[in-house]
């Protein structure tokens, strides 16, 4: 997943629990403008940024081992 996927999906929740940015904005401590660029797929979020947003609309991330394509010859 690249960070133009998580935007679309911190805003893809967002719609589903029907709040605004500037409510997520609020509640996360993170500013509408830098959460505005996350979800447009912009700009390169701290993780701590990213996560505090992740938390606060109900998401997470999996870290999980990614196959390689030498792994696959």
């Amino acid at each position: 997943m690249n960070l133009t996927e998580i935007g679309k999906t911190i805003k893809e929740r967002r719609g589903v629990l029907g709040v605004n940015q500037r409510t997520v904005s609020e509640l996360s401590g993170v500013a509408v403008n830098t959460l505005v660029a996350i979800e447009r797929g912009e700009g390169n979020p701290q993780i701590s940024t990213l996560m505090g947003l992740l938390d606060t609309v109900g998401l997470e991330i999996e870290i999980k081992p990614k196959v390689m394509e030498y792994e696959t010859m």
